[in-house]
C-alpha cells in the first residue's frame, strides 16, 4: 500500500501561527489526507484534539498561548501513540533531545519543502498505521478508521477502545494483563476494576459475537486468536 492510499481516510491537525505558512502547508497536506484541520496556536489545537477524531498532528513550536512543546506534552499525557510531527527552526542537539524524550515521531527543520514533508509522512505513517484486524470473513476491526465492520454494518469505536483492541491484537496468543492495560490504554488515568468492567461491557456490545475473553484475576485476550 502506497503513502497516499494509507492516508486518504485519515484526518490531520495542522498547527501553525503564521497564516501564510499554514495555508501553504495545508494545501500540500490536502493532497495526502482526507481532512486537514487548521489551528493557529497550541490552545486551539488541544481543544480540537480533545473534541475531534484526529489521526495525527503536525505542529510548529513557537506559537502564542501554548507552544508546540507544551502541546506535545499535553497530548502525550493522554495518548502515547498519537503520531506527532514537529516543525522547528532549531537544530540544537539538547533541544532536539527534548523532542525525542517526548516520543516525537519526526521533526522537520524549517524551511519546509515537499521532499522533507513526504519523508516525514512516510516515516511516521508507515510505522504507525496498523493493518485491519480480521476476526472472520465478515467481521473486521479497522483501527485506522476506528470502525468495526460486520458485513456492511459499521460501528464506531472510541480512541480508548482502539488502544485496547490494538493491544490485544499485539498480544494475541497470550493474555494482556491488567497492568499492561493500565500502562498502555488508561496510561496516566487511574483504572479501577469497575471502570474496566464497564468499558469491556460497552465494547463487547459493539461486536456481533464474543471476541474478548476475561481470564479471571489476570487480564483479557481475543477469543478468536
Amino acid at each position: 500500500m502506497n503513502l497516499i492510499d494509507r492516508l486518504k481516510n485519515l484526518t490531520l491537525l495542522c498547527v501553525e501561527d503564521n497564516i501564510g505558512v499554514r495555508k501553504r502547508l495545508v494545501k500540500t497536506l490536502n493532497f495526502y489526507f482526507k481532512t486537514v484541520i487548521e489551528a493557529s496556536d497550541g490552545k486551539e489545537a488541544f481543544e480540537i484534539y480533545e473534541n475531534s477524531k484526529i489521526d495525527g498532528i503536525i505542529t510548529d513550536i513557537d506559537m502564542p498561548k501554548i507552544d508546540g512543546i507544551t502541546l506535545a506534552k499535553n497530548i502525550r499525557k493522554k495518548d502515547k501513540n498519537m503520531p506527532l510531527i514537529i516543525l522547528t527552526a532549531y537544530s540544537n542537539e539538547e533541544y532536539l533531545l527534548e523532542l525525542i524524550n517526548l516520543n516525537i515521531n519526526h521533526f522537520i527543520l524549517k524551511p519546509i519543502n515537499n521532499e522533507k514533508l513526504q519523508i516525514a509522512l512516510n516515516k511516521v505513517y508507515n510505522k504507525n498505521i496498523s493493518e485491519v484486524i480480521e476476526i472472520n470473513n465478515n467481521l473486521k476491526i479497522n483501527l485506522n478508521s476506528m470502525e468495526i465492520k460486520n458485513g456492511e454494518t459499521l460501528t464506531r469505536i472510541t480512541n480508548r477502545e482502539k488502544l485496547f483492541l490494538k493491544l490485544l491484537y499485539k498480544n494475541r496468543g497470550s493474555i494482556t494483563t491488567y497492568q499492561n492495560i493500565q500502562d498502555n490504554v488508561w496510561q496516566n488515568d487511574i483504572m479501577s476494576q469497575t471502570a474496566l468492567k464497564t468499558f469491556i461491557k460497552v465494547l463487547r456490545k459493539k461486536f456481533p459475537i464474543e471476541v474478548i475473553e476475561n481470564i479471571s484475576g489476570v487480564g483479557y485476550r481475543f477469543c478468536n486468536f
